[in-house]
């Protein structure tokens, strides 16, 4: 397919980059696939996540076709430039077309990434995950590959004002070893199992951060930060389900 917007718009965040200079460290990167499909599946910290978790792919010369809320592509700005590099609307009262054009662009040979906790987890560690990842690599015979970010919620998160011109923030992005799934097997078990890997990827990113400050809002509550625990951040989650769905009956 021909990559208009996708080029510019990597070249355009990579210069900010540079100028904010954002201490970004990349790991694992020769495990992405330098051809063929495969799901990248990410922790979900900050809106800006799919922007990082794509630099991912840069060094094996791939663009990532990331599935984001049908809200994004309503968007007059970030519409047209979602559109333009090809990423995969989902509208949640209708999930089945995204999983068939995710299905059909993995098929192609295209690497599709997946935010599996749905939403940014406001605890900054891994909630639980829905077996759609495994489906889709499983419908496609494509590897799945985990990632973790960390850092990224201290620009543009939920709950918090946006910081897009901060500099110096570390940046880390670590890439797990694929892992590879059946027909046969059980899909709510290797969703465990993937959930585990990403948890351990993050855990690590987390410990190995080069700012471990006491008390930081954006740290979780089990490494001394203030974020809230994984039990609060669910309540709050549910609490914003319901006033949404309030607002969609009046």
């Amino acid at each position: 397919m021909a990559e208009i917007v996708y080029p510019p718009v990597i070249g355009a965040a990579r210069t900010l980059f540079r100028a904010l200079d954002l201490k970004i460290r990349v790991e694992g990167a020769e495990r992405i696939p330098r051809t063929g499909g495969a799901v990248l599946v990410s922790n979900h910290i900050s809106y800006l996540d799919f922007i990082f978790a794509g630099l991912a792919a840069l060094p094996a010369k791939r663009l990532v076709r990331f599935m984001a809320k049908k809200e994004v592509f309503d968007h007059r700005i970030s519409g047209p430039l979602m559109r333009g590099m090809h990423h995969i609307p989902v509208d949640r009262a209708a999930g089945a077309a995204a999983f068939g054009a995710a299905l059909k662009s993995l098929k192609a040979g295209e690497i599709v990434g997946v935010f599996a906790e749905a939403t940014i987890s406001q605890s900054f560690t891994i909630k639980e995950i829905k077996n759609g990842a495994v489906r889709m690599a499983v419908g496609a015979k494509v590897p799945m590959i985990p990632i973790a970010l960390w850092g990224t919620q201290r620009l543009w998160t939920k709950g918090h004002p946006r910081k897009l011109l901060q500099r110096h923030v570390p940046i880390t992005i670590i890439v797990g070893e694929p892992l590879h799934a059946k027909r046969g097997d059980d899909y709510d078990a290797v969703t465990v199992d993937l959930r585990e890997r990403m948890s351990a990827l993050l855990d690590r990113a987390q410990r190995t951060y080069p700012e471990i400050p006491p008390g930081a809002w954006w740290q979780p509550r089990h490494l001394g930060g203030t974020a809230p625990t994984p039990e609060e951040a669910e309540k709050m989650d549910a609490a914003e389900a319901e006033a949404r769905a309030a607002r969609r009956k009046s």
